[in-house]
């Protein structure tokens, strides 16, 4: 499977949260999986830390770099074909981030890892775990 976190899943899992559902974690432990965070991801986390809304250790342009790399998750980054499919997509989410996140799942033939119900309400475009 090829595997793509949605922002929140990621620092779930960095973190060992516990909100991160168990077949979710399987799923990224998996050797046989190919596990993605977007630029995207890295950008709203980024954003949000600025905001005062996203607490971390370290600096984000460190931190989720190291996190990444030190979990062996695949940076994603962002193509004209995966925006592109901003035009198609209906606007069941408000959230400009989630939305990108969909069409680079869509472009991209990725399964999206998200428990935002907003998200999930895109599974008939693209396959949505958990």
């Amino acid at each position: 499977m090829r595997l793509l976190l949605d922002t929140h899943i990621f620092l779930w899992y960095i973190t060992g949260d516990a909100r991160l559902p168990i077949p979710v974690l399987q799923l990224i432990r998996d050797p046989a999986n190919d596990v993605y965070l977007s630029v995207i991801s890295v950008w709203e986390a980024m954003v949000k830390h600025q905001l005062g809304r996203l607490p971390l250790p370290q600096a984000p342009d460190l931190y989720i770099s190291e996190q990444r790399q030190r979990h062996k998750i695949a940076s994603l980054a962002l193509d004209e074909l995966s925006v592109t499919k901003l035009t198609r997509l209906p606007a069941l989410h408000k959230d400009p981030f989630d939305r990108m996140l969909i069409c680079q799942a869509i472009q991209h033939g990725l399964t999206l890892a998200s428990t935002d119900s907003a998200v999930r309400a895109y599974s008939a475009h693209v396959p949505i775990v958990p």
